[in-house]
């Protein structure tokens, strides 16, 4: 199996991994209205190649744990088949994902075509390996984001309403202000704005607004600002946490160092993300719950917390399941979940795992009788 072979199996996913990925940190920040799709998504690529060169010198372990050592045979982890396989099945079941939309873990994609093309080649498998290193951060971070998230966002909406910081619903035709009222829950901003879209006859926005100082500052130009920068560190620890996974199945080649790889990969995470990041990028933003700033910040601020504890600590989580897993709670605590979405995205995540099993599978067999 020729190195060239490896290399373009490897940049497959990474380009994957981006187009499903890379706008994942931003999403509070376009789905709240803080800002367009483009702002986002440059903002999202800029601070993901950040977070890729970082992992270079703050990863170590990430490489190690995805290179298969100590999971499947050292012998088998020597064999540039399997290496190509397990590149190849994570890169499809992840390509497959983006292009219907779903956001599903890499993570899970690269766990599972390492351990799929293992059993094709008739390795042992470690089991306690996988469960420990593996399966446990997968299923117990998007867990402690929504408990996270739940928590934080009423501890800062308490912080809020104690330094005298007030939230209104303004309802806008344009850049005419039809009406303010307090805070209105995502139910009852949509029936207001379908109530007045009526009444006027031209389509209604609705955005959230605060009132008041933080800081010397005024409240929502602070508050916005912060968001990006909330956004920005999600996206920094989704580079630093997932780079090195990808660019470890090329640290057997001799042809790149470890600085090489993983500069690379990154580069190759930007381009996808550029390039079709807008299906996953809807439904993440749009469809999931509806929320404002300041809840869109809580969401980046724990997603950010549990992403980067995770990446020094080199536990495998996933920043999808993560940053949905907070999502997830934004809904849960305002009561504006949309439950038929988050089944969908579910059903995504059991799937990916069997799936990329098999297609690693199969890609080792395919790539042998070849």
């Amino acid at each position: 199996m020729s190195f060239g072979f490896i290399l373009l199996a490897v940049l497959c996913l990474a380009f994957a991994n981006g187009g499903n990925d890379n706008f994942k940190g931003v999403a509070t920040l376009f789905g709240s209205g803080t800002t367009n799709y483009r702002r986002a998504l440059a903002w999202a690529t800029v601070t993901t190649l950040g977070g890729s060169t970082a992992a270079v010198f703050l990863a170590e372990r990430l490489l190690k744990n995805f290179s298969g050592r100590g999971l499947v045979d050292d012998t088998l982890v020597a064999d540039s088949a399997y290496v190509a396989a397990v590149a190849l099945a994570a890169g499809l079941t992840v390509l497959v994902a983006t292009r219907i939309g779903m956001p599903i873990s890499t993570t899970h994609g690269l766990m599972g075509a390492l351990v799929g093309a293992g059993w094709a080649a008739g390795s042992s498998i470690d089991g306690q390996k996988l469960v420990t290193d593996f399966f446990l951060p997968l299923v117990a971070s998007p867990v402690i984001a929504i408990v996270a998230t739940v928590v934080c966002y009423r501890a800062l909406h308490r912080l809020r309403a104690a330094l005298g910081v007030t939230a209104e619903t303004c309802f806008c035709i344009g850049s005419e202000v039809l009406e303010t009222c307090p805070l209105l829950s995502p139910m009852a901003a949509t029936e207001q704005v379908e109530r007045l879209s009526l009444r006027v006859g031209s389509p209604v926005t609705c955005q959230n607004h605060y009132h008041g100082r933080l800081l010397g500052l005024e409240a929502g130009w602070f508050l916005d600002r912060l968001h990006f920068l909330s956004a920005g560190v999600v996206s920094f620890a989704r580079g630093l946490n997932d780079t090195p996974k990808i660019a470890a199945i090329l640290l057997l080649a001799p042809q790149l160092s470890g600085f090489g790889s993983t500069m690379l990969v990154g580069l190759v995470m930007a381009a996808g993300g550029l390039a079709s990041a807008r299906r996953v990028a809807e439904l993440m933003s749009q469809k999931i719950t509806p929320m404002n700033h300041g809840q869109g910040l809580t969401a980046n601020l724990v997603t950010g917390l549990v992403v980067l504890s995770a990446s020094r600590f080199g536990w495998p989580v996933s920043t999808t399941h993560v940053s949905c897993g907070a999502i997830f709670g934004l809904g849960a605590v305002t009561g504006g979940p949309r439950w038929k979405t988050i089944a969908v995205i579910l059903l995504a995540w059991l799937t990916t795992l069997p799936a990329a099993i098999a297609l690693g599978a199969a890609c080792f067999w395919a790539i042998n009788r070849g």
